[in-house]
């Protein structure tokens, strides 16, 4: 065995970088290669510019701050060439690394639990004036106001334990603060990129489904979809249903889109008829006291389906159940399960750099935003497979504390090596030792390139 070979093993064993090697097994290279990522449009390696910026936000770092600090960082201008590309498809490089993580941990799952897909959306508030896919009013439930920003559509995949970003569109409405045939870079009508900015005009339900079906087209499966009211309309769960998947949602009290059959065709008198008749049974949610019961009834549109009442003293709350087999129990928790894709927003603004993209190019956004849903599912993959999992900001603190430390004792131990050899050519001579050093700094920049020093 050669010296080089032999170097390389024993590093292995030392440079046990968890996101590079869970890079390397889910073949993020073929990935990137399928999606279109080539190195013509940044003039460095696509796989080494994409490191980098995972690193970015695993390290907390800025850019600019990791340029400055790492010796193997690129110039800006490949970063950004790279982020505001229009070659890249960045939705199947989501989809396809989602796809990876997910055949891994399959042996993981539990056959009791069963698999779920949630829709929902959120918006983020962004003070330029010029920002694509943006739009001037934005109704945003963690303000609590009304806010100029974008409104980010999302999927995820959670089989309780775990969750993972599958994918995202941005929708804008009315009050948009550009028009897509007016953002800055032109682009042939029949391309990807193209083809992406148009859907910014579609409803947040014409983004869902599309997202549904291309999630369930590529294999991603799941025994149910939760949803909230506002994409609980009976032809969205109608057309859920003809893809072959259980809906589970929260419907608004709305007598128009909900009448069912018989006397008491509205959900006010459903409740009211029979509330008096029906065992309510007690429940909890956090803090939460409620009591409920389900029922089943016949909708025109959806046939035969499960309603379950829910009160809590001063609100009404109805779910509905496209699989009647289902009790009013199970109903419930399925649906609190729900929160999921709340939590993964809460994570991805504090860990992962969501709502803080410095772009206003519509590509450097879907950049961006991509890159910070990548990194969560990589650290959400290590969190599930770890015998001991953590909150995802438990690890991520580790993570990027442990990729500082890597880094650090590196340098030190080739600035060691160099010291050495400095005596050793004094003496007799350093050929062997210069020669671990060369193969060693050659190994570092192969493997741990990108990485910040401190």
């Amino acid at each position: 065995m050669g010296l080089e070979n032999h170097i390389e093993m024993r590093m292995r064993g030392i440079l046990n970088n968890p996101i590079l090697s869970l890079m390397h097994e889910i073949k993020l290279g073929t990935i990137l290669k399928q999606s279109h990522f080539k190195k013509r449009s940044t003039g460095a390696g696509v796989y080494g510019v994409l490191l980098h910026l995972v690193y970015m936000l695993l390290m907390n770092k800025r850019q600019s701050a990791f340029i400055k600090q790492s010796a193997h960082a690129y110039g800006k201008d490949t970063y950004y060439r790279f982020l505001g590309s229009t070659r890249y498809n960045w939705r199947k490089l989501l989809l396809l690394s989602t796809q990876a993580l997910l055949k891994k941990i399959q042996p993981l799952q539990k056959h009791a639990d069963p698999s779920l897909l949630i829709l929902d959306d959120t918006v983020e508030i962004k003070r330029g004036k010029k920002i694509e896919a943006g739009s001037k009013s934005l109704w945003s439930n963690k303000e609590g106001r009304k806010v100029k920003g974008i409104n980010i559509v999302s999927l995820n995949w959670t089989d309780t334990y775990t969750t993972f970003q599958v994918d995202f569109a941005l929708a804008t409405n009315r009050t948009r603060l550009i028009a897509h045939e007016n953002f800055a870079k032109k682009l042939h009508h029949r391309s990807n990129a193209y083809a992406r900015r148009v859907e910014t005009t579609l409803g947040k339900n014409q983004l869902a489904m599309q997202m549904l079906k291309r999630a369930l087209e590529a294999g991603i499966d799941a025994e149910y979809l939760l949803i909230d009211s506002w994409y609980a309309k009976p032809s969205f769960i109608q057309e859920a249903r003809a893809e072959g998947i259980d809906v589970i949602a929260r419907i608004a009290n709305n007598n128009t889109l909900w009448r069912f059959e018989g006397k008491a065709h509205t959900l006010d008198r459903l409740y009211a008829t029979l509330a008096p008749i029906k065992v309510a049974k007690r429940g909890t949610y956090g803090e939460i006291r409620f009591t409920y019961f389900g029922t089943t009834v016949h909708h025109a549109t959806l046939g035969r389906v499960k309603l379950v009442f829910l009160h809590t003293g001063n609100t009404l709350v109805v779910l509905l159940s496209t699989d009647c087999s289902l009790d009013a129990k199970a109903i419930i928790d399925l649906y609190k399960k729900r929160w999921n894709i709340e939590q993964g927003y809460k994570d991805l603004r504090a860990y992962f750099g969501l709502g803080k993209e410095e772009h206003r190019h519509y590509e450097a956004l879907i950049a961006r935003i991509t890159l910070s849903m990548f990194a969560y599912n990589l650290v959400a993959y290590l969190n599930r497979i770890q015998h001991e999992p953590q909150t995802l900001g438990e690890l991520f603190r580790e993570l990027e504390c442990e990729l500082e430390a890597l880094v650090i004792s590196m340098q030190l131990f080739l600035q060691i090596l160099t010291q050495t050899a400095q005596i050793m050519e004094k003496v007799k001579g350093g050929n062997e030792i210069r020669m671990l050093i060369a193969v060693l700094g050659a190994y570092v920049e192969k493997e741990v390139v990108g990485m910040c020093e401190s």
